[in-house]
């Protein structure tokens, strides 16, 4: 059935044209920031400083993309993140969907204990200090492992996993895969993966953004600078306002680095954000799907 205006009351149509007038400005609010960085980083550093960059670039310039793309600090922490961000997303999927799984088979011993304490950790935690103190003592500070496997698992990803498994996926199929002959492990990895792409594709970017924009956790447990990842080079740009001239291979854009500050900042910005903007239309359509129905009932 279409929708039409015309056979509105009043009231409905000013309700409607309420709702639209505040979505638009939600919508502005949100696309502005996005625009006026795009158009900071390919805009001069003299109009940046003076701040004549208000919706479109003024004095076009791609000189902080050029002096990112000539900092090797930036391709290393780029690497690091990529490989940051890949595998502890891939690592985060497997283990939050085989526990997922094993927590939504009613027949499985203590089943409702496992999951009281998965709850209990979603509203206490040790803290920062036991953290850190945890992470010295297994020996993996200034490591890579210290990012990686340090949130591999979250209790509340797991549950809507589980959620989803138990209400897409019914019982029965179980039963009538046993019958023939299909082992757990078969059951998990043929049938139960392949029918649950949509919660999978859901936790994969929820993961992979958390990764990739972090920078917490590399801040406090990594030393070397060789193990850090885009976000740190970041916020050293944008919290100190800085960038070392000795880092920049070129030595034409090292003379120039205090007048490109703001638009580096920019630049670096866009950088960061392009690889989640172009891994996002992908799993965007499994993305409603997975959310809804993995959190009805619990």
């Amino acid at each position: 059935m279409k929708f039409s205006l015309a056979k509105c009351t009043v009231n409905d149509k000013i309700f409607y044209c309420v709702v639209i007038g505040i979505i638009s400005l939600f919508f502005l609010s949100v696309l502005y920031p996005l625009v006026f960085v795009v158009s900071a980083s390919f805009s001069s550093a003299q109009a940046l400083n003076a701040g004549h960059v208000i919706l479109f670039p003024v004095g076009w310039s791609t000189e902080g993309y050029r002096t990112v793309f000539n900092t090797p600090d930036v391709w290393l922490g780029f690497r690091n993140s990529v490989f940051y961000t890949a595998t502890s997303t891939f690592l985060a999927i497997a283990m939050t969907m085989t526990t997922a799984y094993c927590l939504s088979r009613r027949d499985v011993p203590g089943r409702n204990y496992v999951i009281l304490v998965f709850t209990f950790t979603m509203l206490f935690s040790g803290g920062m200090i036991p953290n850190y103190l945890l992470r010295r003592s297994l020996g993996l500070l200034n490591t890579p492992w210290v990012i990686i496997i340090g949130g591999i698992l979250s209790a509340y990803n797991m549950i809507i996993a589980k959620t989803f498994i138990q209400n897409s996926i019914p019982s029965e199929l179980f039963d009538a895969a046993t019958i023939d002959g299909c082992s757990d492990i078969n059951y998990y990895l043929k049938i139960v993966l392949p029918l649950s792409k949509a919660i999978i594709a859901v936790l994969a970017l929820w993961f992979g953004v958390g990764n990739w924009n972090s920078y917490f956790s590399p801040m406090i447990y990594l030393y070397s600078k060789n193990l850090f990842p885009l976000p740190i080079y970041l916020r050293e740009i944008l919290v100190a306002s800085n960038i070392d001239p000795s880092t920049v291979a070129d030595p034409e854009y090292a003379a120039r680095i205090s007048e490109l500050v703001a638009g580096i900042k920019y630049a670096l910005i866009i950088v960061t954000m392009v690889p989640v903007i172009m891994i996002y239309p992908f799993a965007q359509k499994y993305f409603v799907k997975g959310i809804m129905i993995g959190s009805i009932k619990g």
